[in-house]
């Protein structure tokens, strides 16, 4: 989630996230962010801290007690305002202006320690590290494009994820083939996890949602 209050940040950063991959949730002041975070999964919180009412300072509380990383994303240059922020448990900070590609470092940096290693769900298990995936304590194999297919997927269980995203995502954003590539290798993935795993979103991608009753 980015909080910010200049909409000229809010949209470049979202549109080069969005490229890079990840599933954004923008909002413009602290009210606007701890209404979105009621109902949104979020991995990392992007806060500025001058923003209109709540400060990033007392926002960043409502991320940190549900033990959701955080980083700043600031003007300010006073050493104190750095300090205070790292040790309320912000994770990092960056100064204004900043390269987008130095932001998307800082990010990746932070998910890599903060994501699960294993996702385990309903007899299938997946082993980020090994890249290894089990269904019912039995190994299934599959190809490199597949196994990066089903982590982006199960890392983002329950959420809605378009074609374009997963092209983005897995293939790199880059990547000239046609969306009808994620739906041959997500009839892949069904076939050998089972149907129901990986529901379609109508006219739009598709969401892990496993074995239903298993």
């Amino acid at each position: 989630m980015l909080v910010d209050d200049e909409q000229s940040i809010r949209d470049m950063l979202d549109l080069y996230l969005r490229l890079s991959g990840h599933t954004m949730a923008l909002a413009a002041d602290g009210r606007e962010a701890r209404e979105k975070l009621k109902t949104t999964p979020v991995d990392i919180a992007l806060l500025d801290i001058m923003m209109p009412g709540e400060d990033g300072f007392s926002l960043a509380r409502a991320f940190l007690d549900k033990q959701i990383p955080v980083l700043f994303l600031t003007a300010k240059t006073a050493l104190p305002d750095r300090v205070r922020g790292l040790r309320m448990g912000a994770e990092d900070y960056i100064l204004k202006p900043f390269e987008p590609e130095e932001l998307l470092a800082r990010i990746d940096v932070i998910l890599r320690r903060f994501q699960p290693r294993v996702f385990s769900q309903d007899g299938i298990t997946v082993d980020y590290d090994a890249r290894a995936v089990f269904l019912d304590g039995e190994p299934v194999t599959l190809t490199a494009m597949e196994f990066d297919l089903l982590s982006l997927l199960t890392k983002n269980a329950g959420a809605a994820l378009s074609r374009e995203k997963m092209l983005a995502a897995v293939w790199g954003w880059e990547f000239m083939g046609e969306t009808r590539t994620v739906d041959v290798h997500v009839q892949r993935l069904r076939a050998k996890l089972g149907a129901e795993t990986i529901e379609t979103v109508y006219k739009y991608g598709y969401r892990w949602i496993g074995r239903q009753g298993a």
